[in-house]
């Protein structure tokens, strides 16, 4: 009987057949080798659907490693915040991806809002593409509040935003702009920074 049951986690994997296989699949190889999330996303092909899925568990693994500092106000709320602003590419893939997942102690809740004045008390922004015309407004009502903003909208992190994912023949990364994140006082520990497909940084003085 023990040896059964030791077979049936064995064939079950790290994550249990609870789990979505692409999250399961990148929270396992992220706590493994930071590289080898890049490996989970070459699988992704370009169809909406996977797209979706690959894009929530990143939306996942970046609350896990990005930091915020202690007094921002979505850290006063006792769960792990990520928001959708305006339209919502995702359907019910987010919720399906994250449901019963945690970060830091905290359940992860999803919400969809109408306008951007009310992301204060997200940890993660996700900005549609449908606001790429309003996005300077957007991202200056932002400003120094502790939110991660990501968007998959055609030079997100060149116009300020924080991560933007990019299709790289069939495979989702993402690009890193650290001068909004270091404004905001987020910490993107260098794992996070290795797996980016490009890391734009803040200009110093004397550059």
């Amino acid at each position: 009987m023990k040896q059964a049951s030791q077979a049936s986690r064995a064939a079950r994997g790290p994550c249990g057949v609870a789990q979505p296989i692409v999250l399961c699949g990148l929270r396992w190889l992220w706590g493994a080798l930071f590289a080898a999330v890049l490996a989970v996303s070459s699988h992704a092909q370009a169809s909406k659907a996977n797209a979706g899925q690959v894009q929530a568990a990143y939306l996942y693994n970046f609350g896990k490693f990005v930091k915020w500092p202690a007094v921002a106000p979505a850290n006063q709320s006792g769960s792990f915040i990520i928001c959708v602003l305006d339209q919502d590419p995702f359907g019910d893939t987010l919720l399906s991806t994250l449901s019963g997942e945690t970060v830091a102690g905290k359940p992860v809740v999803v919400r969809r809002l109408a306008k951007p004045q009310d992301a204060s008390a997200c940890h993660i922004l996700f900005i549609s593409g449908s606001q790429a015309r309003d996005l300077k407004e957007i991202l200056s009502s932002l400003d120094e509040a502790a939110v991660l903003t990501v968007s998959d909208m055609p030079d997100f992190s060149k116009r300020g935003g924080m991560i933007q994912f990019v299709l790289e023949g069939d495979r989702i990364r993402f690009e890193i702009n650290l001068a909004g994140a270091e404004k905001s006082h987020l910490i993107f520990p260098s794992e996070l920074l290795k797996v980016a497909a490009a890391v734009r940084r803040p200009a110093r003085s004397g550059d």
